[in-house]
């Protein structure tokens, strides 16, 4: 039987127009992030070169090594007053900020936080922080798309849409990586995959990146590490190793970062002061490792064209991780993903130095993935946030191979990542695992129930109950009392209402009233809509059981269905995802006995 209301997607209209909008967010959310970057440079060349100027700049081309030590925690003491006076909300990372709005704020985002959270990131890692700029650009691109939506009449879910288009057209403009940021958007912030999400994301981040060419240009980010067309084949088992490599950091930089958290909430003074300690040991840091501080675009470059020294790789990997997720837990402003584009590349260049040679930045490129795969557990984005910055179309087998490597130990050793665990710290749960509802695949005529007993609208309530109070007290339930709902129908078999059991065994038997004047109106269903679409119609109408009738121009009652049947198509998912069973087998046959005389 045709099924012709049903569809692969529901669309409606209105996502039109939120498309529409989604293109002004990512334009505006482009030019945030070119200001943010700025700002960056800004506050950099003024904190260590004593400068004004907007040009790239890193803490460790200061002329005076103390201030290595002692910008950071100037920094500090700046992020803690703007946190305490302006909005706690700059604290922290960015991402799960952001999650949580969409989670439990109805995707609502202060307008100052659209303001503070990325000057405070700006000073965070302009004073020597050891972060990347696309957390808080994340957190204030879906603040853009988020204010938009405030200003318009539209539901929870389409400003769930704008903010996440806003976020992602962040990180396109940040990375010029589109793609990545779509399923950055897909993977971590949207928790669906609907035309109604998907669309205002992808014309935001493709606005974005249109917008960021004449302003930061359209070059890869990184680019040099020149992967060959053909590699050996033992390169393949070797990417397993550092895949694996890679996740172990990931597991690691996680579990530092919230070791830091838990030793700075038992110190006993305010949290306000917190980012001046993260600070200074951000100065320390940049005393052993001055190249470890900052967001280190020019580093990573070198790790990925193999032109780093082994002093550079070691003090990347061993200071960058320390002071990144020390500092962090303090909470401080900043990014993620920079510093692990850093620490991850370093891993890869140390790898570099014990693995076969395959090009000069091969290992680092694909360790990248692995340790993106393996902190953010979202491989695929790893893997094409790689592609996006690298241009380096080679290494997509490899790094396909490391970044899942990296994801399957994270998930199996590991909860949470870094971006969740905050959120569980904050006594919610997010789930990343994606799959159809059953709900969705069982029609209503698999698992309805014959509606076997009907009444007539002209007997009365006091026949009904008597009947009723019967059956009972035989303590035979029958067909009578086995059914909770029954339809009444008039002379010409048309549906009036229902009337409940409950209801009708504890009425008054000598009540005259006819059941076409007690039935309430018939909350319905059709034999092909979905056990999806009943699920919501038994919440908005607050039942737990449905006449099903025909869709014929007078409808007839077909069966009922009720929660319990809902219930039912949950135990087939259930059966499907535990009950191992065999379905092939292969039968030897015996060679016949000799015969014997």
């Amino acid at each position: 039987m045709k099924i012709a209301h049903l569809g692969d997607f529901h669309v409606p209209t209105r996502v039109v127009m939120i498309t529409a909008l989604a293109a002004p967010v990512g334009a505006v959310a482009a030019l945030v992030a070119a200001g943010l970057l700025k700002l960056i440079a800004l506050i950099t060349n003024l904190s260590f070169r004593w400068r004004f100027g907007f040009g790239t700049a890193m803490p460790a081309d200061t002329a005076h090594r103390w201030l290595l030590l002692v910008m950071p925690v100037i920094g500090g003491l700046v992020i803690g007053l703007m946190a305490r006076y302006g909005s706690e909300k700059i604290r922290g990372h960015g991402m799960p900020e952001a999650i949580e709005s969409i989670l439990v704020g109805g995707s609502r985002v202060q307008p100052r936080v659209a303001v503070l959270k990325p000057t405070s990131a700006a000073i965070s890692i302009g004073t020597g922080g050891p972060f990347g700029a696309e957390g808080p650009i994340i957190m204030t691109g879906g603040a853009v798309g988020s204010l938009l939506a405030q200003f318009l009449r539209v539901t929870t879910d389409e400003r769930k849409a704008l903010l996440v288009a806003g976020s992602a057209a962040g990180m396109a403009a940040t990375f010029n990586a589109p793609l990545a940021s779509i399923l950055l958007a897909v993977e971590l912030l949207l928790f669906e995959w609907r035309p109604r999400s998907y669309l205002p994301v992808a014309v935001a981040s493709v606005t974005a990146t249109l917008v960021r060419g004449p302003l930061l240009g359209t070059a890869p980010l990184f680019g040099g590490a020149h992967v060959p067309d053909r590699l050996p084949l033992p390169a393949y088992g070797l990417c397993v190793v550092a895949g694996s490599a890679a996740g172990l950091l990931a597991l690691g930089a996680t579990a530092l970062v919230y070791f830091s958290e838990d030793v700075f909430s038992r110190l006993h003074i305010h949290w306000m002061w917190w980012p001046a300690i993260g600070g200074a040991i951000i100065g320390v840091g940049g005393l052993i490792e001055p190249s470890a501080l900052g967001v280190g675009y020019d580093v990573i470059g070198r790790l990925l064209t193999g032109h780093a020294t082994v002093g550079l790789i070691v003090g990347v990997l061993v200071v960058k991780t320390l002071i990144w997720g020390l500092s962090l837990g303090s909470g401080t402003s900043g990014g993620v993903l920079a510093p692990m584009f850093m620490v991850g590349g370093a891993l890869g260049a140390a790898e570099a130095l014990v693995f076969p040679h395959v090009s000069p930045g091969f290992w680092a490129l694909v360790s990248l993935a692995g340790v993106l795969g393996g902190v953010m557990r979202s491989p695929l984005t790893g893997i094409v946030f790689c592609l996006e910055l690298t241009h380096e179309i080679n290494a997509l087998i490899p790094m396909v191979i490391t970044a899942s490597a990296g994801y399957l130990l994270s998930v199996i050793l590991l909860k949470r990542s870094v971006l969740t665990e905050k959120l569980a710290r904050r006594g919610l749960h997010l789930t990343r695992e994606y799959s159809v509802d059953p709900l969705e695949v069982h029609l209503v005529r698999q698992l309805e129930t014959p509606a076997a007993v009907t009444f007539g609208s002209d007997r009365t309530a006091g026949e009904i109950t008597t009947s009723l109070r019967a059956a009972h007290d035989a303590g035979d339930p029958g067909r009578l009392l086995a059914q909770r709902l029954y339809p009444v129908l008039d002379a010409h078999g048309d549906v009036v209402g229902v009337v409940t059991r409950s209801r009708m065994i504890h009425a008054d038997p000598a009540d005259p009233t006819p059941l076409g004047e007690l039935a309430v109106p018939a909350v319905t269903a059709h034999p092909d809509e979905t056990l999806r679409a009943l699920a919501n119609r038994m919440a908005r109408h607050d039942v737990t059981r449905l006449l099903v009738v025909t869709r014929d121009e007078r409808p007839r009652v077909e069966g009922i269905i009720s929660l319990r049947q809902l219930l039912t198509a949950r135990r087939i998912d259930l059966h499907e995802e535990h009950h191992a069973e065999r379905v092939l087998t292969l039968r030897l046959r015996r060679a016949p006995a000799p015969a014997t005389n």
